[in-house]
């Protein structure tokens, strides 16, 4: 009996894991570029999504990716 709560709770645990993971932005990934972002020339089609991302650098250099919404997927 206890081990049946087990599974069901670590099942149920998953289940939340992968629907949370649904609104969970990217790795540096950004609705709009930031304060001190610079622009670059690099667009690529994120192959998970299917969107297209421009990126962006930061003030110290770091890669920030941001969704291109007037652009259809590559």
């Amino acid at each position: 009996m206890l081990g049946a709560l087990v599974g069901v709770l670590i099942v149920l645990a998953v289940i939340g894991l992968v629907v949370a993971s649904l609104f969970v932005r990217r790795h540096r990934e950004s609705d709009r570029p930031g304060p001190g972002w610079h622009r670059t020339d690099e667009v690529f089609n994120d192959p998970s999504t299917n969107r297209v991302m421009r990126v962006w650098l930061d003030d110290s250099g770091e890669r920030r990716y941001v969704r291109e919404t007037d652009r259809p997927a590559i």
